[in-house]
């Protein structure tokens, strides 16, 4: 299958994901297996609304929860397993700066939840 630039957007999210959260995407020696895959604890944190444990209790990024909540949604869209779910970069970059309405994300992973 060819690359397409819809990769490159997954790998944004996943990017996005890291510096909302100060850690890496795969930790091998994560203590917790449910951690272990990274993406898949992040949208169980953003499901039950306890974006405190994604940022790790950060005081400075639980002060502008509004922008949390909305750059995490954001990275959800990006990392859709269905390529064609995925916004093109124009509009990743639209919902960043708040030009547009970053809609409530559907599970990134229909297929393997």
């Amino acid at each position: 299958m060819a690359i397409k630039t819809k990769v490159d957007v997954y790998s944004y999210g996943v990017m996005l994901l890291e510096i909302i959260c100060c850690r890496r995407s795969v930790e091998m020696d994560a203590c917790e297996e449910e951690k272990a895959i990274w993406t898949d604890w992040a949208y169980d944190c953003y499901r039950e609304e306890t974006l405190d444990a994604l940022v790790e209790y950060d005081g400075q990024a639980l002060d502008d929860r509004k922008n949390l909540e909305g750059f995490v949604m954001v990275a959800f869209w990006c990392i859709q397993e269905d390529p064609s779910l995925r916004p093109t970069m124009r509009r990743v970059i639209q919902m960043l700066e708040g030009v547009v309405e970053v809609l409530i994300p559907p599970c990134p992973f229909p297929f393997t939840k």
